[in-house]
C-alpha cells in the first residue's frame, strides 16, 4: 500500500520511497538539506491543502514528526 507522505518526500528528495520511513530525517537522508526542507514544506502545504506555522515546520524534523503535525491539523496520513 502506498503512503502519500512517504511518496511526497521521495519525490521532493529524489530518492526511492522504499529507502524512507517515519524515522527518516536530515540526519540520515543526505538529500534532505535546508533547501530541500523548504521544498518539502511547500509540497506538503500544496498536497494536503493546509498552511503550516513556523512552529509546526520547526517540529517536523523527521517524516514521522511531519505526519504527527499533519494529524494534529486533522489530516490523516
Amino acid at each position: 500500500m502506498s503512503d502519500p507522505l512517504i511518496d511526497l518526500f521521495a519525490d521532493v528528495l529524489e530518492v526511492d520511497a522504499t529507502s524512507l520511513n517515519d524515522e527518516s530525517s536530515p540526519d540520515n537522508v543526505e538529500q534532505w538539506d535546508s533547501l530541500a526542507a523548504m521544498h518539502l514544506v511547500a509540497a506538503i502545504e500544496e498536497k494536503f491543502s493546509t498552511q503550516l506555522s513556523t512552529k509546526e515546520i520547526m517540529k517536523m524534523s523527521s517524516i514521522g514528526l511531519a505526519r504527527a503535525a499533519l494529524k494534529d491539523k486533522g489530516i490523516d496520513v
